[in-house]
């Protein structure tokens, strides 16, 4: 369960973070989006993506576990 849930928050990470990139390179160069260029952006965001899953989203510095106590 938990993983189907991860790689569902990654992958719309991964694609969000793709289309971001493609608009502000689009917008900052004026430069034609061609696949090549789709494949560079991917690639870089990657790294990005995984970082973002595994450390941001579920950092918890101050969590702490509930302990039962007995009365």
């Amino acid at each position: 369960m938990k993983l189907g849930r991860l790689l569902e928050f990654f992958i719309v990470g991964m694609g969000l973070g793709i289309i971001e990139d493609l608009i502000a390179i689009g917008l900052a160069t004026g430069a034609t989006i061609t696949w090549h260029i789709v494949g560079i952006i991917a690639l870089v965001s990657l790294p990005f993506a995984v970082i973002s899953e595994l450390i941001v989203d579920h950092f918890k510095p101050f969590h702490k576990k509930n302990k039962k106590r007995r009365k």
